[in-house]
């Protein structure tokens, strides 16, 4: 494993490629993507959201090809791969009716065996993609999950993790909180909590000597600190960004400037919230990027949003950006982790224009827009998403509140209504609400399967994607030189698949084909 201990991240920031992959989640920017990407010379990033419940899933199937265990190997401390391994572990796997056991939710504080798991899957995962040749990787979390952070991110750094990216959120403590890892100190992550107390403030504490033997870890590493790795903030404006900036605790080393066209979660359009007719959030001139300003911070950036293809790519570097971060056109290729038919489906109703993809401004539970692609048999579908039977049993976007009465409880507005009341929520805040966590591990293949009233219930995936899709779809097919034939394609039945797909490496060459 190389551990590299000098601190001249500006360097390693300006070395970094023109094409950065998005770090899709749950799962569908797994290691085989990442690895993939990074192998053709560009940074391919895994997501690290949910990671530690997507494992727990593959070794309740047995980890069928052997590749979790084969990462965990390399991690330092065996007696806490042992412990992991006895709790998830289930040799020659469950059935395909057979729930998959669920890993506990979040407190303010995790239990121990919650954080070997995080710190244990983050590492693997890491381990996989950057693979014997030790490429390049990055790994990307949501700052709207807080208590698994700081754990998730000492896991990937023990697998020498080269960049970190985080989005959805304000990302001001992850400078500091890298340089502290880095040195294996116990870090306090604050935690946001409604109604807090005057005077009161919410912190998960991490401390990686209670978690793993750190003599061990440090002997096989030979050296005394961790990479620091490089952080790359995901900001919706230049605004964000000169914030970010005023201080070298805040401060990033690269930003991911990304717009409301791009797939997963979306900033708000800043001011009072309009919807258009079909009841979409409308974008105006205040969410516009100015780049001049972005130029003028003389740190390096790249854009996102709608930036995938060849002409986006020059059009970025013309305006003063390094590259472009690309999600849709990687999320249908053939490495994704994407379960392959809904992969299938959707490039074939991006190539007959009959995609549509909504940026939902109430479907994610963290207050967040969200795009969702309307597909059939998914959450999408009003049908589907009102029959589905309400459960919050990961939990990731819970949200903390304090009250008098119950002290400090978690909440989410996807779960049963009656729960969300009782915790001082409003009836509305329910309404349209999606459980993604459910949705987004049944779209990467792992689907929880319940028993409700004596009959099998199997939870419905949800796709997020790009507004973009249709197009570079139709593009990489021009490019690819693939015919096909319009007509028959559309007489398949809707939820039939297709022959056309490509690879990760087929859409870099197709990316840089204009540079």
């Amino acid at each position: 494993m190389n551990i590299i201990s000098d601190r001249n991240l500006e360097s390693r920031v300006r070395s970094l490629p023109q094409i950065i992959q998005g770090g899709m989640g749950i799962s569908v920017s797994n290691w085989r993507l990442a690895k993939a990407v990074s192998s053709c010379g560009q940074l391919g990033v895994v997501s690290g959201t949910a990671i530690e419940a997507v494992h727990a899933r593959i070794l309740s199937l047995g980890d069928p090809e052997g590749k979790l265990r084969d990462a965990y190997s390399y991690f330092p401390d065996k007696e806490l791969v042992g412990r992991v391994m006895k709790r998830y572990f289930n040799e020659g796997g469950k059935s395909a009716d057979e729930r998959y056991h669920t890993i506990p939710m979040f407190k303010l504080q995790p239990s121990k065996n919650l954080l070997e798991l995080i710190v244990l899957s983050n590492f693997a995962e890491v381990k996989m993609a950057k693979g014997d040749e030790d490429l390049p990787v990055g790994v990307n979390y949501l700052q709207k999950i807080e208590v698994p952070t700081p754990a998730a991110i000492f896991g990937a750094m023990i697998a020498g993790v080269d960049v970190v990216l985080m989005g959805a959120g304000i990302p001001s403590q992850i400078p500091q909180l890298l340089n502290d890892l880095s040195e294996f100190k116990s870090v306090d992550y604050p935690v946001k909590v409604i109604n807090s107390p005057q005077g009161m403030s919410f912190k998960t504490t991490f401390d990686p000597a209670n978690v793993m033997d750190l003599n061990i870890l440090k002997s096989q590493l030979g050296a005394d600190v961790l990479k620091r790795p490089v952080f790359l903030a995901i900001v919706s404006s230049d605004v964000l960004a000169y914030f970010l900036a005023k201080s070298e605790r805040t401060k990033p080393d690269g930003y991911v400037v990304e717009g409301p066209t791009a797939g997963g979660h979306n900033a708000p359009p800043r001011g009072k919230l309009t919807l258009d007719d079909s009841g979409q959030p409308i974008y105006g001139t205040r969410d516009e990027v100015d780049f001049n300003k972005l130029v003028e911070l003389g740190i390096p950036f790249w854009m996102a949003g709608g930036y995938g293809n060849p002409e986006k790519l020059k059009e970025a570097l013309e305006l003063g950006a390094k590259g472009i971060q690309v999600g849709s056109v990687f999320a249908v290729c053939n490495e994704s982790g994407m379960e392959e038919s809904l992969r299938s489906r959707l490039i074939k109703k991006a190539l007959l224009d009959t995609l549509v993809v909504r940026t939902e401004p109430y479907a994610s539970p963290s207050g967040y827009p969200f795009k969702v692609g309307q597909m059939e048999g998914t959450l999408s579908e009003s049908v589907i998403l009102d029959s589905r039977p309400r459960r919050c049993d990961l939990g990731y976007l819970r949200e903390a509140i304090y009250t008098k009465d119950r002290g400090l409880k978690f909440r989410c507005p996807a779960e049963p209504v009656g729960h969300y009341l009782a915790k001082q929520g409003e009836e509305t805040d329910t309404e349209a609400r999606v459980c993604l966590c459910n949705g987004l591990m049944s779209t990467a293949g792992f689907p929880q399967v319940r028993d409700e009233n004596g009959e099998k219930f199997v939870e419905p995936p949800v796709i997020t994607i790009g507004d973009d899709l249709s197009l570079v779809s139709k593009e990489m097919v021009k490019f690819l030189n693939v015919t096909f034939d319009i007509a028959e394609l559309s007489d398949q039945p809707e939820d039939s698949s297709h022959h056309i797909s490509w690879s990760a490496s087929q859409v870099i060459e197709y990316l840089l084909s204009c540079s």
